[in-house]
């Protein structure tokens, strides 16, 4: 009876090994189809230019609703996206935004207040910005002779802009924003170089009330499977730019008031992202979002007239688009960022999207309740960049977009061509500062990447290993 047993065993065992070998080479052949089969979305091998060192990344796999991988993210942003953005947003067209910055809030009283001097914006002098924003004709703008007189009466500029004035481009409303600034009442154009997005000194319950507004009355934060794809979308995008603007709170930040000594503060870093895996990962993804945004609106951005009179600068910044939107390396190895045909289906997506969109207009609206002039010109610069992406991306109507002819207005690229740089400069530090954070907090920080594994996991699941 025992040897029976036995022998039972050993066949039964001998039957499960070679299930589990067949399912092994099952498993072996379809990764290989689906490695040839998606070959054009990462780097070859054998290129020389791709010289990222393995184990060095502390996010793996898939960004979650994108097409892209976070090491190749990297790479792209550091070869390709970052110094190209730069060097554009520097230029005189993506230089100057125009901004409505004396706002009332429209949702309570508006009580906060700003430590710093460096809380206030420096405006442009009337000089400074291309005078084509206001006229057609003009004979050139000095790029290297910014002037701004901060603080003084005589830095407000004339805000009788001519609305049809810049050549080439329209006046068109954005339903995806409650202000997208064509209304040229109480406006100001700013340098976005002479004042940059840093920490302010603006805390304190004034600036909690926007983001609890934000998250709690706009955009939830969703519990696990309760809400749907497009609400996680909206949420994501919000934790994302969220992100971003901690990042550059924490790597440019005012160590010692009375030296007025800056600096990257890299406990608040840690503090206010690293150690939260789900902030990084929303960050990497709003920046795909946007770079999908960007990219689809290709054939536009192409053909737009950036004209600020100064014929050098406005040569360099149409060639440095050009070379955004037809680079072969991003082309090659993330040639879809974010897609968004997924989005919107069934009978409910009109209604959804109009929901959401609706959402996303009292966010923009909340931007006039921030208290510190800086945290609020780069607020709305970056929600209105944001509502551009959405715009691109998304019908408003519940038809089809491909129906309608994109039209954006030039303060729209403007803003969207800025995010996407402090999208990218986002990306870069939180990579560049984890092992200065690690050091400096003394814990490692978290690392993600399970989506990675799902092959292993599915071989334990075959083999029974733990």
């Amino acid at each position: 009876m025992e040897q029976t047993e036995a022998i039972n065993n050993k066949s039964n065992r001998e039957s499960e090994n070679q299930w589990r070998w067949v399912a092994f080479i099952s498993i072996v052949v379809v990764f290989l189809a689906l490695g040839f089969a998606s070959k054009p979305f990462f780097f070859n091998p054998s290129s020389k230019s791709c010289h990222c060192s393995q184990g060095s990344h502390k996010y793996s796999g898939m960004v979650e609703d994108c097409c892209c991988e976070y090491e190749t993210v990297d790479h792209l942003n550091e070869e390709v996206l970052h110094p190209l953005l730069q060097d554009l947003v520097k230029t005189p067209f993506f230089r100057y935004f125009k901004v409505k910055l004396w706002c009332d809030c429209p949702f309570w009283p508006e009580d906060g207040m700003c430590r710093l001097r460096d809380c206030s914006v420096c405006e442009c002098t009337e000089n400074e910005f291309p005078e084509t924003f206001k006229k057609p004709f003009y004979h050139g703008l000095s790029p290297d002779n910014p002037v701004c007189q901060e603080g003084k009466p005589e830095a407000v500029v004339d805000r009788t802009i001519d609305a049809k004035a810049f050549k080439g481009w329209i006046v068109i409303d954005n339903p995806w924003t409650n202000d997208d600034e064509t209304d040229n009442d109480d406006m100001t154009y700013v340098n976005l170089q002479l004042n940059p997005e840093r920490y302010t000194g603006y805390t304190g319950p004034s600036a909690r009330r926007i983001w609890d507004a934000i998250y709690t009355e706009n955009c939830p934060k969703y519990p696990s499977q309760e809400f749907c794809q497009e609400e996680k979308i909206l949420y994501k995008l919000i934790s994302g730019l969220h992100s971003s603007i901690s990042v550059h709170i924490a790597a440019d930040y005012l160590l010692d008031e009375a030296t007025h000594l800056w600096g990257q503060n890299l406990t608040l870093m840690y503090d206010r992202v690293l150690r939260y895996p789900d902030r990084v990962e929303n960050l990497y993804f709003t920046f795909l979002f946007v770079l999908r945004a960007v990219t689809k609106a290709s054939d536009y951005l192409e053909q737009a007239e950036y004209d600020t009179g100064n014929s050098v600068e406005d040569l360099k910044s149409q060639s440095l688009v050009k070379g955004l939107l037809h680079n072969s390396k991003l082309q090659a190895a993330c040639p879809l960022p974010f897609d968004e045909a997924k989005l919107w289906k069934g009978q409910s997506g009109p209604e959804l999207k109009q929901q959401i969109q609706r959402q996303f207009r009292n966010i923009s609206a909340l931007m006039d309740c921030v208290g510190c002039e800086k945290c609020r010109l780069w607020g709305k610069l970056q929600v209105l960049g944001l509502g551009t992406a959405l715009k691109i991306l998304f019908s408003v109507d519940g038809q089809d977009n491909l129906v309608h002819t994109l039209q954006l207005q030039h303060n729209e690229v403007i803003a969207l061509v800025n995010l996407l740089n402090r999208l990218s400069e986002s990306v870069k530090l939180v990579h560049e500062m984890g092992p200065a954070v690690e050091k400096a907090v003394g814990v490692p920080i978290p690392a993600f990447g399970d989506r990675t594994s799902a092959w292993q996991k599915l071989w334990n699941s075959i083999t029974g290993s733990k």
